[in-house]
């Protein structure tokens, strides 16, 4: 049926508007594994069926390549860069609900649609980019793994980086165990990290008043060159291209109706889970710029940037004895997160774009191997500064690879000839482009101003 001649009540055909037709399920070993309640449950039976992948998507918003931007951002300004925070995460609500939509609607992840609907050069471009994004992730995960467990055990960072290789073993036990066991882990994990930081904002006592000022956006922060700049490094750590690729792929793991009210209630909970998840990942971000404005703002030590400076500074700042260790904790827990989402991403673009499946272990190791040899490389030469400095430029990276994920979200969501009844509606497709629009423009100018100092 032409796509012209769909009506509301009509299903969506899952091979319309496609060059190539349907090649397998998306992480097909956990594909619809977990069951969804019949129509006539209650809310909140649905809820907790589709509970769960936002967890995964939200801890890509609070990985430690945040951790920097967020941390100089309130040591500078205070709270005043809170309002950028805010309307990030506003952008990654969007964005995730437009991943699980295509997900839901079309039976394919992000990559898989990019393969069908490019020519093979352009899908292998959006690959390789995509690649680098994710090694790029992977990167800042395992740096700040080992920084985590240099503060925590006085462990030397090139020995850290080479233990966070052995995660890999861990990774590969859990994803043995059933996909809800993964949700349970990560789940756990953020539970940690939110309680770390409701811990250091108590022991900050910062000014209420102000962090509510600071929640509202401020022509300051684009008229100040320096401020803008710490503002778009914000944005450029919030919004993670790989995370589109992740959600569009785990919304598939429940096993809903395949027909139009089944997919309407799979796109309802499965955006209620992201957005709520994402607003623990706000408060994460949030907490980690409001602890560096009570700590350090106007108290001489607007300069800190560095995580480790951030860590031998809290407890004697804060006075509050275990100030330092619930901080490093918090990244620890933040950087194993990571790994287990980046592993996930890495097997989903892999096989989407390529059509190609490689055995867990020899995928991680791929991807480990990667983001490990430039760390070690740089922890062995330049030491713990080295590895600060190559912790920006992986966010500099991700920031480069957005966009060439973001277009293809918004065009294949906001087609009719794709998504049928379930396309974007005309104002939800418009701020999508005006995001869409900012984030590039954002990041170009990032990527300007990183290069050209």
């Amino acid at each position: 049926m032409p796509p012209s001649t769909l009506t509301d009540t009509q299903p969506t055909n899952p091979d319309a508007g496609w060059r190539h037709p349907r090649r397998g399920n998306s992480l097909s070993e956990v594909y619809a594994s977990i069951k969804v309640p019949p129509a006539n449950a209650s809310f909140w039976r649905k809820l907790m069926a589709f509970w769960g992948p936002g967890l995964l998507v939200a801890v890509g918003y609070m990985d430690p390549g945040n951790w920097a931007t967020d941390l100089a951002g309130g040591a500078r300004y205070g709270y005043t860069l809170l309002s950028v925070v805010l309307i990030s995460n506003l952008f990654a609500m969007l964005l995730q609900h437009l991943a699980a939509k295509l997900g839901i609607v079309t039976g394919r992840d992000l990559a898989q649609a990019c393969r069908d609907h490019y020519s093979r050069p352009i899908s292998l471009m959006l690959w390789v980019l995509c690649e680098i994004a994710i090694a790029a992730c992977d990167l800042a995960e395992v740096i700040g793994s080992a920084i985590a467990l240099n503060l925590l055990f006085g462990l030397p960072i090139a020995w850290g980086v080479v233990l966070t290789t052995l995660d890999v073993l861990v990774v590969l036990f859990f994803q043995n165990k059933g996909f809800r066991i993964i949700e349970s882990i990560v789940a756990g994990l953020i539970v940690l990290i939110f309680g770390c930081f409701l811990y250091e904002i108590i022991a900050s006592h910062p000014d209420w008043l102000a962090l509510s000022k600071g929640l509202v956006p401020r022509l300051e922060v684009v008229t100040n060159p320096q401020m803008l700049y710490v503002a778009i490094g914000i944005l450029g750590a919030t919004v993670m291209p790989h995370n589109l690729y992740l959600h569009s792929s785990i919304v598939q793991t429940r096993a809903f109706p395949q027909d139009e009210p089944g997919k309407r209630s799979a796109i309802k909970f499965a955006t209620i889970d992201s957005t709520l998840a994402l607003f623990l990942a706000f408060f994460v971000n949030a907490a980690i710029l409001v602890t560096a404005a009570a700590a350090f703002h106007g108290k001489g030590h607007n300069d800190v940037a560095d995580i480790a400076d951030a860590h031998k500074l809290l407890t004697p700042v804060l006075g509050a004895g275990a100030a330092s260790a619930v901080f490093a904790i918090a990244l620890l827990a933040s950087g194993q997160n990571s790994t287990l989402t980046g592993t996930l991403a890495g097997q989903i673009v892999m096989e989407g774009f390529l059509d190609l499946k490689l055995k867990p272990w020899l995928r991680r190791l791929i991807t480990r191997l990667i983001a490990v040899v430039p760390a070690l490389v740089v922890a062995i030469v330049y030491g713990e500064k080295g590895t600060g400095q190559l912790l920006v430029l992986s966010q500099v990276i991700l920031s480069f690879q957005l966009s060439f994920a973001v277009v293809p979200l918004v065009l294949f969501t906001g087609s009719r000839a794709k998504m049928g009844v379930f396309a974007n509606r005309p104002v939800v497709q418009a701020i999508a482009w005006v995001v869409t629009g900012i984030i590039i423009c954002l990041n170009v100018f990032l990527l300007w101003q990183t290069f050209a100092e």
